[in-house]
């Protein structure tokens, strides 16, 4: 079975999460309207079905290939990609000034998340030269953005984020790469740099490497590291010092190539320092924030992508008699136990599909609000919610495709189903752009004292708030959903309480044994809220004479979350406050 781009279900939780409609009447968005809006997804939708999707398992059988050097991509991925560039997709959320549509953060998320459903390997690529064109209009010289960032935004030239060494993968403060001062305004880079995604290609003419580097005389640590923009091909059209030394053999997106990239073969590859000396980190954060969105939406991806193709098995395949059915053979989809997965799929594909939205309307905020202290505060939201929409949709994503393959059942785990080939693609998601791990302690350690904590207060007060109108408009067909989101909801404030308090008295143990299970109480909360959003939107709705048969499925599905899905709060906030015993007696229990 191939992909459909669930259109409908993107622009609802659009309009009704994370806020399409207000922010189209705010006018931070421009000339865009809701309608455009769906008329450009519509087409991101037939350009994933049609030209993407197709490709998908023939690039996990085949995937990239070295040699003498070079790398060639799967069959179709060039005129794919090409088609992609030209069809003004990798310009959609680029500068104007550059090229590019301006289009809002939300709107690129939806594409983005359409992109790699239809094949996650394809859709790394696009992410990183995103990346990269957001650092370099932030931080590049003029000069720097005149002869990049015209052939970027158009996808003319395709760009990678080069951190991880060999020594130095999550722990940026071990990097060894150098770069000495020419006097011209160049440096020439040396060292080593693993797992780059897209490093070496036969997409584009010329690949545009963000490279981070030690100076000679730079401090030590974090604090020592500068950004350099370093080109395969210089201005001049000569070959740079840079080239791919070989590819790995992966778990899954066979057809990414992930590239071990040597830097100063002959004396130093010729780059250009972006932004300040010794504040490279800086720069590259704004890559990889986002980055880590764009993972996310990874996460949401291939589980509404083994979602799609596990439902489709679920009632073509015949095994025993379902409760209530005639004689003969019934579809597995109705038995209890397979209805469960399903919907437990699709509860969560839809939940990280909210959280990440939200994440990227607050995106728009921070960068388009006029008022300062909006901005501000749509800046502090989306900082809150980025690592819960990298950590808990790559989370999410990996239970999902596990799901599938349980529903397909013995033929999940032959690879000829594709079952395999999603959970297989979805492992990586949790690793890259900053492990799942260092997302929570992130969000624990430095986004939950934000604003001395009245960001997080004021997003548990918005779940509140929703939870109040559960209990003010919900009909019996809600069921319990009001009273299990309310109980999600205070596990979540205490839980929150406990953290902010472990974080100031400097109970580091304790803070950093809870991140994990808090992250994801965060998210069953926050998830089961916008769930709940939608439902209540689909009532009213209905109410109104819509006859959308879709409506009462929102309503059933944000009820089987809330009791099949957020009744884990209560288990996630007696492990964030009572859980950390375990460092006493970790290294006995793990001896020998």
């Amino acid at each position: 079975m191939t992909y459909r781009a669930p259109v409908p279900d993107i622009v609802f939780t659009m309009q009704h999460v994370a806020g399409l409609d207000r922010a189209v009447a705010d006018g931070i968005y421009g000339d865009l309207s809701v309608d455009l809006a769906e008329t450009i997804l519509d087409e991101a939708g037939r350009f994933a079905n049609d030209v993407i999707a197709p490709l998908n398992r023939e690039g996990d059988r085949v995937g990239a290939t070295f040699k003498d050097g070079q790398v060639t991509t799967a069959p179709g991925w060039t005129q794919a990609y090409r088609a992609w560039a030209e069809a003004g997709w990798n310009a959609l959320p680029g500068p104007v000034a550059y090229g590019g549509q301006g289009l809002p953060t939300l709107l690129n998320s939806a594409c983005v998340e359409m992109w790699n459903a239809a094949s996650m390997a394809f859709g790394i690529g696009p992410v990183l030269t995103m990346g990269a064109i957001e650092a370099l209009a932030a931080h590049a010289s003029d000069d720097l953005k005149r002869r990049y960032l015209d052939k970027l935004v158009s996808g003319e030239w395709t760009a990678t984020m080069n951190l991880t060494e060999p020594q130095a993968g999550s722990d940026l403060a071990a990097l060894r790469s150098r770069a000495e001062p020419v006097g011209d305004g160049t440096y020439r880079i040396t060292g080593q740099k693993i797992f780059i995604t897209y490093g070496e290609h036969d997409l584009t003419d010329n690949i545009v490497h963000l490279v981070l580097a030690r100076l000679p005389d730079a401090p030590a640590g974090t604090r020592g590291i500068s950004l350099f923009l370093v080109p395969k091909f210089l201005p001049d059209g000569t070959r740079n010092d840079v080239r791919c030394h070989s590819i790995e053999h992966k778990l899954g997106i066979h057809a990414s190539p992930t590239c071990t990239m040597i830097f100063g073969d002959e004396g130093g590859a010729i780059g250009w320092l972006v932004g300040e000396e010794n504040r490279g980190l800086a720069c590259m954060f704004t890559m990889m924030n986002n980055a880590r969105l764009a993972v996310g939406l990874q996460g949401v991806a291939i589980a509404e992508r083994a979602y799609q193709q596990a439902l489709g098995y679920a009632k073509e395949r015949r095994q025993g008699r379902a409760i209530g059915a005639a004689e003969g053979m019934s579809p597995i989809a109705g038995h209890p136990d397979v209805q469960r997965n399903l919907l437990t799929m699709k509860a969560l594909t839809a939940a990280a599909r909210a959280i990440c939205y939200m994440t990227a309307e607050a995106i728009d905020r921070a960068h388009l609000e006029q008022d300062p202290a909006r901005r501000k505060k749509a800046n502090e939201r989306a900082s809150l919610l980025t690592p819960v929409a990298k950590a808990f949709s790559t989370d999410i994503g990996m239970e999902v495709a596990s799901l599938g393959v349980q529903v397909h059942g013995g033929m999940g785990f032959i690879e000829e189903t594709g079952a395999a080939q999603h959970l297989r693609d979805a492992r990586i998601a949790p690793i890259y752009e900053g492990t799942n791990g260092i997302q929570a302690i992130d969000l624990v350690t430095r986004k939950l004292p934000l604003a001395r904590g009245e960001t997080v207060r004021g997003q548990i007060a918005s779940m509140r708030a929703t939870v109040a109108r559960l209990l003010k408009e919900g009909t019996p067909a809600f069921g319990a959903t009001a009273a299990r989101l309310r109980d999600a909801v205070e596990s979540l404030d205490r839980a929150t309480g406990y953290l902010l308090e472990a974080v100031a008295s400097n109970a580091q143990g304790e803070a950093l044994a809870g991140a994990t299970p808090y992250l994801r109480l965060f998210a069953l909360a926050q998830g089961g809220t916008a769930l709940a959003e939608m439902a209540l939107a689909a009532q009213a709705q209905a109410k109104a004479g819509d006859t959308d048969p879709a409506h009462a499925g929102r309503i059933a599905l944000c009820r089987f979350f809330a009791e099949n899905i957020a009744v884990g709060a209560r288990g996630l906030e007696e492990t964030v406050m009572a859980g950390a015993g375990f460092l006493n007696d970790a290294n006995l229990a793990l001896a020998g």
